[in-house]
């Protein structure tokens, strides 16, 4: 009686041991599973962005989230009008000053090399298309010689500027929607971003205030 009791509790604690076993196996497949889901997704199908600065209001406030389709660009060019996620440059880790452009080897600020840098993404909209030519005068912009409708800007242009840009092949001219408070393409070094940085057509914003951005 006594054995059969010492065997029914090595079984026990045999079966134990097994659905532990099973049950972390099934739990690591789960979390593998995940979050080769999440890199498909965020690496191959959408891109996440917060818009840190005001360069987009009142189309996206400063603070906002928003998410744009990595596969919108994948089959179709960026048209007039689209609000997209670009790389702008990247960041040095040594000194932090953000460079437009492809990663360089060393910093041309402090002149460190560069061994990890972080890339920029700016969310702007898309004003030029290759061969379009931009005017802007008085505070207006002309696309092609034609007044531009743009019902978007948060308030009328008050810089007192003048600008003549032509958008190269193969290139994009990209501006905020808050016009008086936007370092946009008026005033980067190289005023053009080209098709392969061209990440994503945003969407929607999800925070704080989900809805469509237009």
């Amino acid at each position: 009686m006594e054995k059969e009791k010492k065997r029914k509790s090595r079984k026990q604690e045999t079966a134990e041991k097994t659905n532990w076993k099973s049950e972390l196996l099934s739990w690591i497949q789960v979390i593998v599973s995940a979050a080769v889901i999440a890199f498909v997704l965020t690496t191959f199908i959408i891109a996440n962005s917060e818009v840190p600065t005001s360069s987009m209001e009142n189309t996206i406030m400063a603070g906002s989230r928003v998410i744009g389709s990595r596969l919108h660009y994948k089959f179709a060019d960026p048209e007039r009008g689209d609000v997209a996620i670009f790389v702008f440059g990247w960041q040095c880790p040594n000194c932090s000053v953000i460079v437009e452009g492809e990663k360089q080897e060393n910093c041309p600020r402090c002149g460190d090399r560069v061994r990890r840098a972080a890339t920029i993404y700016y969310v702007k909209r898309v004003i030029g298309v290759p061969g379009d030519v931009i005017d802007i005068v008085n505070d207006v912009v002309y696309r092609n010689g034609e007044v531009l409708e743009e019902p978007y800007l948060a308030e009328p242009m008050s810089m007192g500027e003048t600008f003549h840009f032509e958008v190269p092949e193969d290139c994009y001219f990209m501006m905020g929607d808050n016009r008086n408070y936007s370092q946009d393409a008026r005033y980067w070094q190289n005023h053009y971003i080209s098709r392969n940085r061209m990440v994503a057509k945003v969407l929607v914003e999800y925070f704080p205030t989900p809805k469509l951005i237009q």
